[in-house]
């Protein structure tokens, strides 16, 4: 079985393929691929209420446990946005980059999906 995942790493996004093993974990064969890096996105100016240019999805299916920013943040790059817990860890959702929140799509407590857009930014 192939399950697709999107990766940020040092702001570089990539898209990552990864083929089970038998035994159900991710396996380390040569059939996992990773793409060329994505272009950053260029920041734009967003009217109120609107999604910023750049969303920070869930990495991860999990329960928000705080949220740090509210819409109108300024934040810099590597600036907690919010914690999610899974798997009984509490993992710190970062900003990307530098910029301005321009939407806050959860709350604490709300249950969410890998993907989930949760944040997004200019």
């Amino acid at each position: 079985m192939m399950k697709s995942y999107t990766i940020t790493v040092n702001g570089n996004v990539y898209d990552v393929t990864v083929e089970e093993g038998q035994s159900g974990a991710p396996s380390a064969a040569p059939a996992a691929r990773t793409a060329a890096p994505k272009a950053a996105p260029k920041q734009a100016a967003a009217p109120a209420g609107a999604q910023g240019s750049v969303k920070v999805a869930a990495p991860m299916q999990g329960k928000i446990l705080k949220v740090n920013v509210q819409q109108g943040s300024a934040v810099k790059k590597g600036d907690v946005l919010l914690i999610l817990e899974a798997m009984k860890m509490e993992n710190e959702i970062s900003a990307p980059q530098d910029g301005t929140i321009a939407t806050v799509e959860c709350a604490a407590g709300d249950s969410v999906e890998t993907g989930k857009v949760l944040v997004s930014m200019n």
